[in-house]
Protein backbone atom coordinates (compact mmCIF):
# COMPACT_ATOMS: atom_id res chain seq x y z
CA UNK A 1 0.00 0.00 0.00
CA UNK A 2 1.08 3.55 -1.14
CA UNK A 3 0.39 7.20 -0.19
CA UNK A 4 -0.93 7.43 -3.08
CA UNK A 5 -3.41 4.61 -3.33
CA UNK A 6 -7.01 4.91 -2.42
CA UNK A 7 -8.93 2.96 -0.60
CA UNK A 8 -12.45 0.94 -1.73
CA UNK A 9 -13.91 -0.34 1.88
CA UNK A 10 -17.04 -2.79 0.89
CA UNK A 11 -19.03 -3.69 3.96
CA UNK A 12 -20.27 -7.57 3.50
CA UNK A 13 -19.34 -10.25 1.95
CA UNK A 14 -22.32 -11.76 0.88
CA UNK A 15 -24.39 -11.77 -2.76
CA UNK A 16 -23.71 -8.31 -3.43
CA UNK A 17 -20.32 -7.61 -2.09
CA UNK A 18 -18.54 -10.14 -3.17
CA UNK A 19 -19.65 -9.49 -6.77
CA UNK A 20 -18.97 -6.19 -6.08
CA UNK A 21 -15.44 -6.49 -5.29
CA UNK A 22 -14.89 -9.79 -7.67
CA UNK A 23 -15.69 -7.47 -10.35
CA UNK A 24 -14.13 -4.40 -9.53
CA UNK A 25 -11.05 -6.25 -8.36
CA UNK A 26 -10.64 -6.86 -12.14
CA UNK A 27 -11.24 -3.31 -13.48
CA UNK A 28 -9.32 -0.97 -11.15
CA UNK A 29 -5.73 -0.65 -11.12
CA UNK A 30 -3.45 -2.46 -8.28
CA UNK A 31 -1.50 0.19 -8.09
CA UNK A 32 -4.18 2.87 -7.49
CA UNK A 33 -6.74 0.65 -5.74
CA UNK A 34 -6.92 -1.67 -2.49
CA UNK A 35 -9.97 -3.42 -2.15
CA UNK A 36 -11.11 -4.54 1.33
CA UNK A 37 -14.39 -6.32 1.87
CA UNK A 38 -15.59 -6.60 5.76
CA UNK A 39 -18.01 -9.02 7.28
CA UNK A 40 -18.64 -10.58 10.79
CA UNK A 41 -17.57 -14.04 9.23
CA UNK A 42 -16.30 -16.67 7.53
CA UNK A 43 -19.77 -17.95 6.25
CA UNK A 44 -21.46 -17.94 3.20
CA UNK A 45 -25.24 -19.07 2.72
CA UNK A 46 -27.21 -19.27 -0.61
CA UNK A 47 -30.19 -18.12 0.94
CA UNK A 48 -32.52 -19.18 -1.69
CA UNK A 49 -31.70 -22.49 -0.15
CA UNK A 50 -33.48 -21.54 3.09
CA UNK A 51 -37.28 -22.28 1.30
CA UNK A 52 -36.04 -25.90 0.56
CA UNK A 53 -34.40 -27.31 3.95
CA UNK A 54 -37.91 -27.72 5.87
CA UNK A 55 -38.89 -30.53 2.91
CA UNK A 56 -35.77 -32.24 2.64
CA UNK A 57 -35.45 -30.29 -1.20
CA UNK A 58 -31.86 -28.89 -0.33
CA UNK A 59 -29.12 -30.08 2.07
CA UNK A 60 -27.30 -28.11 4.86
CA UNK A 61 -23.94 -28.58 2.47
CA UNK A 62 -25.30 -27.61 -0.81
CA UNK A 63 -26.12 -24.12 0.52
CA UNK A 64 -23.18 -23.27 3.32
CA UNK A 65 -19.92 -22.76 2.11
CA UNK A 66 -17.31 -20.51 2.97
CA UNK A 67 -16.65 -17.39 2.00
CA UNK A 68 -12.79 -16.64 1.23
CA UNK A 69 -12.72 -19.14 -1.33
CA UNK A 70 -15.24 -17.27 -3.51
CA UNK A 71 -13.43 -13.93 -2.95
CA UNK A 72 -11.01 -12.73 -5.44
CA UNK A 73 -7.14 -12.86 -4.14
CA UNK A 74 -6.29 -9.42 -4.64
CA UNK A 75 -8.68 -8.58 -2.58
CA UNK A 76 -8.06 -8.11 1.64
CA UNK A 77 -10.63 -10.17 3.60
CA UNK A 78 -11.21 -8.35 7.34
CA UNK A 79 -13.25 -10.41 9.75
CA UNK A 80 -14.63 -8.56 12.18
CA UNK A 81 -18.22 -6.39 13.29
CA UNK A 82 -18.85 -2.89 12.30
CA UNK A 83 -19.66 -0.95 15.12
CA UNK A 84 -19.52 2.77 13.28
CA UNK A 85 -19.01 4.60 10.16
CA UNK A 86 -17.94 8.08 10.22
CA UNK A 87 -18.10 9.91 6.99
CA UNK A 88 -16.04 12.68 8.09
CA UNK A 89 -13.13 11.27 9.31
CA UNK A 90 -13.55 8.57 6.44
CA UNK A 91 -13.58 5.78 8.56
CA UNK A 92 -15.16 2.67 9.40
CA UNK A 93 -14.91 1.38 13.22
CA UNK A 94 -15.64 -2.36 13.71
CA UNK A 95 -15.84 -4.02 17.64
CA UNK A 96 -12.51 -4.52 19.11
CA UNK A 97 -11.41 -0.93 17.99
CA UNK A 98 -9.92 -1.46 14.93
CA UNK A 99 -9.95 1.36 12.32
CA UNK A 100 -10.41 0.82 8.63
CA UNK A 101 -9.88 4.16 5.84
CA UNK A 102 -11.99 4.71 2.79
CA UNK A 103 -11.74 7.01 -0.05
CA UNK A 104 -15.19 4.86 -1.58
CA UNK A 105 -17.19 3.27 0.45
CA UNK A 106 -19.93 0.46 -0.51
CA UNK A 107 -22.63 -0.94 1.98
CA UNK A 108 -24.09 -4.21 1.48
CA UNK A 109 -24.60 -5.78 4.51
CA UNK A 110 -28.19 -6.85 4.08
CA UNK A 111 -31.01 -7.32 5.73
CA UNK A 112 -31.88 -9.67 8.26
CA UNK A 113 -35.14 -10.95 10.44
CA UNK A 114 -35.88 -9.35 13.75
CA UNK A 115 -37.81 -11.36 15.83
CA UNK A 116 -37.17 -9.52 18.67
CA UNK A 117 -39.38 -6.77 17.08
CA UNK A 118 -42.90 -8.28 17.52
CA UNK A 119 -43.26 -9.11 21.24
CA UNK A 120 -43.78 -13.02 22.11
CA UNK A 121 -42.53 -13.89 19.36
CA UNK A 122 -38.91 -15.03 21.31
CA UNK A 123 -40.98 -17.23 23.48
CA UNK A 124 -40.17 -20.90 25.08
CA UNK A 125 -41.45 -22.40 21.42
CA UNK A 126 -39.42 -20.09 19.09
CA UNK A 127 -37.75 -22.85 16.44
CA UNK A 128 -40.62 -24.73 17.02
CA UNK A 129 -44.24 -24.02 17.28
CA UNK A 130 -43.19 -20.96 16.27
CA UNK A 131 -40.92 -21.78 13.42
CA UNK A 132 -39.20 -19.73 10.28
CA UNK A 133 -37.13 -20.35 7.32
CA UNK A 134 -35.26 -17.30 6.63
CA UNK A 135 -31.98 -18.39 8.92
CA UNK A 136 -30.37 -21.43 8.44
CA UNK A 137 -30.74 -22.53 12.00
CA UNK A 138 -33.76 -21.57 11.99
CA UNK A 139 -34.73 -23.61 8.41
CA UNK A 140 -33.08 -26.73 10.07
CA UNK A 141 -35.03 -26.53 12.99
CA UNK A 142 -38.57 -26.16 10.76
CA UNK A 143 -37.68 -29.37 9.05
CA UNK A 144 -37.39 -31.08 12.09
CA UNK A 145 -40.56 -29.55 13.21
CA UNK A 146 -42.70 -30.85 9.92
CA UNK A 147 -40.94 -34.30 10.24
CA UNK A 148 -43.50 -34.39 13.71
CA UNK A 149 -46.21 -32.53 11.89
CA UNK A 150 -49.67 -35.29 11.92
CA UNK A 151 -52.03 -32.09 11.04
CA UNK A 152 -53.89 -29.59 12.20
CA UNK A 153 -54.02 -25.59 11.67
CA UNK A 154 -50.20 -24.37 9.18
CA UNK A 155 -50.14 -20.82 9.53
CA UNK A 156 -47.56 -19.10 7.33
CA UNK A 157 -47.49 -15.35 8.18
CA UNK A 158 -45.38 -12.31 6.98
CA UNK A 159 -45.45 -9.92 9.85
CA UNK A 160 -44.52 -6.54 8.11
CA UNK A 161 -42.55 -5.43 4.30
CA UNK A 162 -39.79 -5.45 2.90
CA UNK A 163 -38.69 -8.59 3.35
CA UNK A 164 -35.93 -10.68 1.45
CA UNK A 165 -37.36 -12.31 -1.33
CA UNK A 166 -41.07 -11.57 -1.21
CA UNK A 167 -42.30 -14.34 -3.00
CA UNK A 168 -40.64 -16.86 -0.48
CA UNK A 169 -43.64 -16.83 1.73
CA UNK A 170 -45.85 -17.82 -0.61
CA UNK A 171 -43.37 -20.60 -2.21
CA UNK A 172 -43.21 -22.43 1.13
CA UNK A 173 -47.09 -22.10 1.37
CA UNK A 174 -47.12 -23.59 -1.95
CA UNK A 175 -44.90 -26.36 -0.98
CA UNK A 176 -46.09 -27.25 2.05
CA UNK A 177 -49.27 -27.70 0.59
CA UNK A 178 -47.57 -30.37 -2.05
CA UNK A 179 -45.79 -31.90 0.95
CA UNK A 180 -48.76 -32.35 2.81
CA UNK A 181 -50.44 -34.47 -0.07
CA UNK A 182 -47.35 -36.05 -0.64
CA UNK A 183 -47.76 -37.12 3.48
CA UNK A 184 -51.70 -37.96 3.18
CA UNK A 185 -52.05 -35.18 5.54
CA UNK A 186 -53.59 -32.43 3.33
CA UNK A 187 -57.07 -33.56 4.75
CA UNK A 188 -56.31 -33.35 7.94
CA UNK A 189 -54.44 -29.68 7.58
CA UNK A 190 -56.21 -25.56 7.30
CA UNK A 191 -53.62 -23.86 5.39
CA UNK A 192 -53.77 -20.59 6.23
CA UNK A 193 -51.65 -17.61 4.17
CA UNK A 194 -51.48 -14.43 6.63
CA UNK A 195 -50.43 -10.89 5.13
CA UNK A 196 -50.43 -7.34 5.68
CA UNK A 197 -51.26 -6.74 1.93
CA UNK A 198 -54.81 -6.95 0.44
CA UNK A 199 -53.46 -9.40 -1.54
CA UNK A 200 -50.74 -12.25 -2.32
CA UNK A 201 -48.43 -10.06 -3.87
CA UNK A 202 -47.74 -6.14 -3.82
CA UNK A 203 -47.71 -6.48 -8.10
CA UNK A 204 -51.52 -6.26 -8.85
CA UNK A 205 -51.27 -8.34 -11.75
CA UNK A 206 -49.08 -10.81 -10.23
CA UNK A 207 -51.13 -10.99 -7.00
CA UNK A 208 -54.21 -11.97 -8.98
CA UNK A 209 -52.50 -14.97 -10.43
CA UNK A 210 -50.87 -15.89 -7.04
CA UNK A 211 -54.04 -15.34 -5.04
CA UNK A 212 -56.00 -17.84 -8.11
CA UNK A 213 -53.70 -20.41 -7.06
CA UNK A 214 -53.90 -19.70 -3.45
CA UNK A 215 -57.69 -20.48 -4.17
CA UNK A 216 -57.37 -23.25 -5.69
CA UNK A 217 -55.04 -25.43 -3.45
CA UNK A 218 -57.67 -24.63 -0.66
CA UNK A 219 -55.33 -22.21 0.86
CA UNK A 220 -57.38 -19.38 3.45
CA UNK A 221 -56.10 -16.17 2.89
CA UNK A 222 -55.88 -13.55 6.00
CA UNK A 223 -55.28 -9.94 4.39
CA UNK A 224 -54.32 -6.89 5.85
CA UNK A 225 -53.27 -8.53 8.64
CA UNK A 226 -50.71 -6.11 11.47
CA UNK A 227 -49.54 -8.51 13.78
CA UNK A 228 -49.17 -6.64 16.92
CA UNK A 229 -47.86 -10.27 19.16
CA UNK A 230 -47.90 -13.79 19.43
CA UNK A 231 -49.24 -15.51 22.05
CA UNK A 232 -47.57 -18.98 22.29
CA UNK A 233 -50.01 -20.02 25.24
CA UNK A 234 -52.80 -19.79 23.82
CA UNK A 235 -51.18 -20.30 20.37
CA UNK A 236 -52.68 -17.26 18.70
CA UNK A 237 -51.52 -14.50 16.80
CA UNK A 238 -53.08 -11.07 17.42
CA UNK A 239 -53.62 -7.61 15.20
CA UNK A 240 -53.42 -4.34 15.90
CA UNK A 241 -57.37 -4.32 15.82
CA UNK A 242 -57.25 -7.17 18.10
CA UNK A 243 -58.21 -9.91 15.07
CA UNK A 244 -56.71 -13.36 16.19
CA UNK A 245 -55.47 -16.55 13.96
CA UNK A 246 -55.18 -19.70 15.61
CA UNK A 247 -52.22 -22.13 14.86
CA UNK A 248 -50.95 -25.23 15.73
CA UNK A 249 -47.50 -24.49 13.82
CA UNK A 250 -46.80 -20.92 13.14
CA UNK A 251 -44.33 -20.53 10.54
CA UNK A 252 -43.86 -16.34 10.49
CA UNK A 253 -41.31 -14.30 8.44
CA UNK A 254 -40.19 -11.35 11.12
CA UNK A 255 -39.65 -8.00 10.24
CA UNK A 256 -36.51 -7.24 8.23
CA UNK A 257 -34.12 -4.80 9.30
CA UNK A 258 -30.67 -3.35 7.98
CA UNK A 259 -27.84 -3.78 10.16
CA UNK A 260 -27.74 -1.77 13.19
CA UNK A 261 -24.45 0.58 12.68
CA UNK A 262 -26.12 2.11 9.43
CA UNK A 263 -28.77 3.77 11.73
CA UNK A 264 -26.29 4.76 14.85
CA UNK A 265 -23.92 5.86 12.25
CA UNK A 266 -26.94 8.22 10.69
CA UNK A 267 -27.24 6.77 6.99
CA UNK A 268 -30.48 4.80 7.58
CA UNK A 269 -34.20 5.00 7.89
CA UNK A 270 -36.68 4.06 10.07
CA UNK A 271 -35.20 0.48 9.28
CA UNK A 272 -31.77 1.08 9.22
CA UNK A 273 -31.27 1.03 4.94
CA UNK A 274 -29.90 3.45 3.43
CA UNK A 275 -31.24 5.95 1.46
CA UNK A 276 -29.92 5.88 -2.40
CA UNK A 277 -30.28 7.13 -5.50
CA UNK A 278 -32.71 4.19 -7.00
CA UNK A 279 -30.70 4.51 -10.06
CA UNK A 280 -27.03 4.79 -9.18
CA UNK A 281 -27.12 3.54 -5.70
CA UNK A 282 -25.40 6.86 -4.43
CA UNK A 283 -26.71 7.30 -0.71
CA UNK A 284 -28.50 10.39 -0.64
CA UNK A 285 -26.28 13.37 0.65
CA UNK A 286 -22.37 12.38 -0.93
CA UNK A 287 -20.41 11.52 -3.13
CA UNK A 288 -18.09 9.02 -2.10
CA UNK A 289 -20.80 6.39 -0.26
CA UNK A 290 -23.33 3.64 -1.75
CA UNK A 291 -25.12 1.60 -0.92
CA UNK A 292 -26.13 -2.07 -2.72
CA UNK A 293 -28.25 -4.93 -2.50
CA UNK A 294 -30.70 -5.18 0.39
CA UNK A 295 -29.09 -2.74 2.36
CA UNK A 296 -30.06 -0.15 0.28
CA UNK A 297 -34.08 1.94 0.51
CA UNK A 298 -34.42 1.35 -3.48
CA UNK A 299 -38.56 0.02 -4.17
CA UNK A 300 -38.26 -3.53 -5.99
CA UNK A 301 -37.19 -6.87 -4.64
CA UNK A 302 -34.64 -7.81 -2.24
CA UNK A 303 -33.62 -10.62 -3.90
CA UNK A 304 -30.45 -12.24 -5.20
CA UNK A 305 -31.62 -11.35 -8.77
CA UNK A 306 -31.58 -7.09 -7.95
CA UNK A 307 -28.46 -7.77 -6.84
CA UNK A 308 -27.32 -9.31 -9.49
CA UNK A 309 -28.25 -6.70 -12.22
CA UNK A 310 -27.41 -3.88 -9.27
CA UNK A 311 -23.38 -4.90 -9.75
CA UNK A 312 -23.38 -4.59 -13.50
CA UNK A 313 -25.24 -1.21 -13.82
CA UNK A 314 -23.17 -0.30 -10.32
CA UNK A 315 -19.64 -1.65 -11.59
CA UNK A 316 -19.83 0.60 -14.92
CA UNK A 317 -20.95 3.34 -13.14
CA UNK A 318 -18.38 3.33 -10.40
CA UNK A 319 -15.24 3.20 -12.83
CA UNK A 320 -16.74 6.30 -14.55
CA UNK A 321 -17.57 7.72 -11.04
CA UNK A 322 -13.52 7.47 -9.52
CA UNK A 323 -12.29 8.36 -12.80
CA UNK A 324 -14.29 12.02 -12.31
CA UNK A 325 -16.99 11.51 -14.82
CA UNK A 326 -20.45 11.75 -14.64
CA UNK A 327 -22.10 7.99 -13.92
CA UNK A 328 -23.98 7.12 -17.29
CA UNK A 329 -25.50 3.69 -16.90
CA UNK A 330 -29.05 3.44 -15.12
CA UNK A 331 -30.35 0.76 -13.03
CA UNK A 332 -34.07 0.63 -13.89
CA UNK A 333 -34.78 -1.64 -11.12
CA UNK A 334 -35.00 -5.30 -12.74
CA UNK A 335 -36.22 -8.07 -10.92
CA UNK A 336 -36.67 -11.63 -11.86
CA UNK A 337 -37.65 -13.87 -9.53
CA UNK A 338 -39.01 -17.75 -9.51
CA UNK A 339 -42.27 -18.71 -7.91
CA UNK A 340 -42.08 -22.47 -6.73
CA UNK A 341 -45.66 -23.48 -7.31
CA UNK A 342 -45.25 -27.31 -5.52
CA UNK A 343 -45.64 -30.69 -7.65
CA UNK A 344 -42.70 -29.40 -9.39
CA UNK A 345 -43.52 -26.74 -11.07
CA UNK A 346 -43.13 -22.76 -10.70
CA UNK A 347 -43.93 -19.96 -12.30
CA UNK A 348 -41.45 -17.08 -13.29
CA UNK A 349 -41.71 -13.39 -12.96
CA UNK A 350 -39.89 -10.46 -14.14
CA UNK A 351 -40.10 -6.92 -13.83
CA UNK A 352 -38.69 -3.14 -13.40
CA UNK A 353 -39.63 -0.13 -11.39
CA UNK A 354 -42.20 0.95 -13.76
CA UNK A 355 -43.34 -2.50 -15.64
CA UNK A 356 -45.32 -5.06 -13.93
CA UNK A 357 -44.75 -9.33 -13.99
CA UNK A 358 -46.22 -10.00 -17.92
CA UNK A 359 -47.47 -13.10 -19.50
CA UNK A 360 -45.05 -14.57 -21.93
CA UNK A 361 -41.54 -16.36 -22.32
CA UNK A 362 -37.86 -15.65 -21.28
CA UNK A 363 -35.46 -14.91 -21.98
CA UNK A 364 -35.79 -15.63 -25.72
CA UNK A 365 -39.35 -14.67 -27.34
CA UNK A 366 -41.45 -17.51 -28.44
CA UNK A 367 -38.69 -19.60 -27.67
CA UNK A 368 -37.63 -19.26 -23.85
CA UNK A 369 -37.43 -21.76 -22.60
CA UNK A 370 -39.03 -20.20 -19.38
CA UNK A 371 -42.35 -19.38 -18.95
CA UNK A 372 -43.34 -16.23 -17.42
CA UNK A 373 -45.96 -15.62 -15.28
CA UNK A 374 -47.27 -19.40 -15.99
CA UNK A 375 -46.51 -22.47 -14.16
CA UNK A 376 -44.40 -25.07 -15.85
CA UNK A 377 -41.27 -27.89 -15.14
CA UNK A 378 -38.90 -26.09 -16.83
CA UNK A 379 -39.52 -22.87 -14.16
CA UNK A 380 -38.82 -25.39 -11.61
CA UNK A 381 -35.85 -26.99 -12.93
CA UNK A 382 -33.95 -23.54 -13.63
CA UNK A 383 -34.35 -22.46 -10.35
CA UNK A 384 -33.24 -25.63 -8.85
CA UNK A 385 -30.31 -25.24 -11.57
CA UNK A 386 -29.26 -21.54 -10.02
CA UNK A 387 -27.92 -23.03 -7.15
CA UNK A 388 -25.02 -24.56 -8.91
CA UNK A 389 -24.72 -21.03 -11.48
CA UNK A 390 -24.72 -18.90 -8.03
CA UNK A 391 -21.72 -20.82 -6.19
CA UNK A 392 -19.54 -21.23 -9.80
CA UNK A 393 -20.96 -18.48 -11.91
CA UNK A 394 -22.45 -15.41 -10.32
CA UNK A 395 -20.27 -14.88 -7.21
CA UNK A 396 -16.88 -14.97 -8.41
CA UNK A 397 -17.94 -12.39 -11.09
CA UNK A 398 -18.49 -14.40 -14.44
CA UNK A 399 -20.98 -12.65 -17.22
CA UNK A 400 -24.38 -15.06 -17.08
CA UNK A 401 -25.46 -13.06 -21.01
CA UNK A 402 -28.46 -11.56 -18.71
CA UNK A 403 -28.86 -7.94 -19.79
CA UNK A 404 -29.19 -5.57 -16.81
CA UNK A 405 -31.77 -3.92 -17.90
CA UNK A 406 -35.28 -5.70 -18.40
CA UNK A 407 -36.51 -6.31 -21.80
CA UNK A 408 -39.72 -6.42 -23.08
CA UNK A 409 -38.86 -9.59 -25.51
CA UNK A 410 -40.94 -12.13 -25.53
CA UNK A 411 -43.63 -10.20 -23.00
CA UNK A 412 -47.00 -9.88 -23.72
CA UNK A 413 -48.21 -6.74 -23.60
CA UNK A 414 -51.15 -5.91 -20.35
Amino acid sequence: MTGTQKHLLVLGAGTAGTMIVNKLRKRLSREAWTITVVDRDDVHDYQPGYLFIPFGINTPEQVRKTKRPFIHDGVDVVMGVVERVDTEAHEVRLEGGRVLPWDQLVIATGTSPRPDQTEGTLGPQWHQEVGEFYTYEGALALHEQLDTFTGGRLVVHITELPIKCPVAPLEFTFLADDWLRQRGLRERTELVFVTPLDGAFTKPVASRTLGSLLEEKGITVEPDFMIERIDQERKVIVSFDEREVAYDQLVTVPLNMGADFVGTSGLGDELNYVPVDKHTFLAHGYDDVFALGDASNIPTSKAGSVAHFSVDVFVENFVEHVAGRPMTHSFDGHANCFVESGHGKALLLDFNYDTEPLTGTFPLPKVGPMRLLGESRTNHLGKLAFRHVYWNALLPGHPLGLPAEMSMAGKNPA
